[in-house]
């Protein structure tokens, strides 16, 4: 198995820490599992962030061949779970389809102090098709 620690350029840089956004598992019959490191974004409200976030998701999976239609896991933290409808409404609009696996959870905060909302991600990657 062979892994991969990825920062694409093309998708936001870790903000103020060392370590990696997307970690890329190989998996032996071909294809990969990516494994994103917790997005957040600036905004002046919960709508503005969770859009922000999802676009970042959707640099770091572009980045390696991927799209939102590939998540297949999603863990949310809300600094508020009351506002759960307010961010699902978002969310929706970036995860069309049969909708992923996914846990909620409340934060008393976040590691940025004004984030409202951090998304981390799961998405499996099919293989590539054999040129004939």
């Amino acid at each position: 198995m062979r892994i991969t620690l990825d920062n694409p350029a093309c998708a936001p840089q870790p903000a103020n820490a060392y370590y990696s956004q997307v970690a890329r598992v190989e998996l032996p019959g071909g294809g990969a599992l990516l494994y994103l490191s917790g997005q957040v974004a600036d905004g002046p409200d919960l709508a503005t962030q969770s859009r922000g976030v999802f676009e970042a998701v959707a640099a770091l999976l572009g980045a390696h061949g991927a799209t939102l239609h590939d998540v297949i896991n999603i863990r949310t933290y809300l600094t508020d779970i009351d506002r759960l409808g307010e961010y699902g409404a978002v969310r929706r609009e970036f995860l069309t389809g049969t909708a992923p696996t996914s846990m909620t959870f409340e934060a008393a905060r976040l590691f940025k102090p004004d984030a409202l909302v951090e998304v981390e991600v799961v998405a499996a990657v099919a293989p590539h098709p054999v040129a004939r």
